[in-house]
């Protein structure tokens, strides 16, 4: 598949900055990255895209080998230090159990990077170099880099942690020590005693990354990543930032309206309720919700009314409603069924 233009990655023009670079990099690496975007694939792709497209235009001699021959050019500086035509000879050795397999450039060009014309400037007899090195990446199963230079070390394995507070605890935030097993290089155990300050406003499923308390590795350690679940309130339910509270009414007070008490997470408070209400009116309270763990912005409350009838009715009863029945005469609430 053909490899996008990294600018066009980016979002930035051919005369973007360094410093607009990276912040367009930054805005999209974080938009993008796993913590954030969760299983959703197309992200997941998007975000090795950028990466790749910052690693070059980041670095000045892979972008001005990038800007004077694309992706090719790229290959060409990551393979080596200088760009065909120079005096320099180029080689790769990959591992195998029988000692590798060795490709001498010299001899695939038959020496011709020295010199080049108009119709071959390169010098390389028609040879293109992004074919030979896709070949080689095919074959090898392992990154092309400069003669001599290996990878980054591998950094330590990254330990899941899942951390249960309650439904109030995760709206007003708190602090938890927990305790996290490492295996040592020497292969030996410890276990470490870790405060974790849990901000306000996480819900359920959020993720806290605590740096380089995982596993450690030759590269360092890897992170410890934390996994909040809250458990449900008695009668508060959330939606993001927003809370829900189903409020009972009888049926006088939900025809005649009323004045009810209800909770709220600041205490309780008197909300009026409409004459002629309906079970499922929903009436919202401003500002009585969540505040949201990233921005702090509070959310709201809604109040769910729920007319609940006697459990039992006497003879009188069912004489006085059938009487306010022929009173206050409704039609077929479903006719729109028939």
């Amino acid at each position: 598949m053909t490899k996008r233009d990294y600018y066009e990655v980016l979002g930035v023009s051919r005369g973007a900055s360094k410093e607009e670079i990276k912040k367009a990099y930054r805005r999209l690496a974080k938009k993008l990255h796993p913590d954030h975007a969760g299983k959703d694939k197309s992200a997941e792709q998007r975000f090795k895209e950028v990466t790749e497209a910052y690693d070059v235009l980041g670095d000045a001699k892979k972008r001005q080998a990038y800007d004077r021959f694309g992706h090719a050019g790229v290959k060409m500086e990551d393979f080596g230090s200088g760009y065909p035509g120079g005096s320099q000879a180029y080689s790769y050795q990959g591992g195998s159990p029988a000692g590798g397999v060795h490709f001498d450039f010299s001899d695939i060009f038959g020496g011709a990077g020295q010199g080049g014309s108009r119709a071959d400037p390169f010098g390389f007899g028609g040879v293109d170099l992004g074919d030979i090195f896709e070949q080689i990446h095919q074959q090898q199963g392992r990154r092309v880099g400069r003669a001599g230079r290996t990878g980054p070390a591998p950094r330590g394995q990254d330990i899941a942690h899942i951390l249960t507070i309650g439904f109030d605890e995760a709206i007003r935030g708190t602090g938890r020590q927990i305790e996290a097993t490492v295996v040592q290089t020497d292969g030996g155990r410890r276990t470490e005693r870790i405060t974790v300050k849990i901000p306000p406003g996480v819900d359920n499923g959020s993720k806290i990354r605590l740096r380089g308390k995982g596993q450690p590795g030759p590269g360092g350690e890897g992170d410890l990543i934390i996994t909040i679940q809250v458990t449900p309130h008695p009668y508060f339910r959330r939606e993001g930032a927003d809370l829900y509270l189903d409020v009972p009414l009888t049926f006088r007070e939900a025809a005649r309206g009323a004045k009810v008490d209800v909770p709220t997470l600041d205490g309780a408070t008197t909300v009026t309720i409409p004459p002629a209400s309906s079970s499922g009116r929903k009436l919202r309270l401003k500002g009585k919700g969540v505040p949201a763990a990233k921005t702090g912005q509070v959310g709201d409350m809604y109040l769910i009314l729920k007319i609940v009838p006697p459990e039992t009715l006497d003879e009188e009863s069912r004489r006085l409603l059938d009487e306010f029945e022929r009173l206050n005469p409704q039609g077929d609430l479903r006719r729109q069924w028939k």
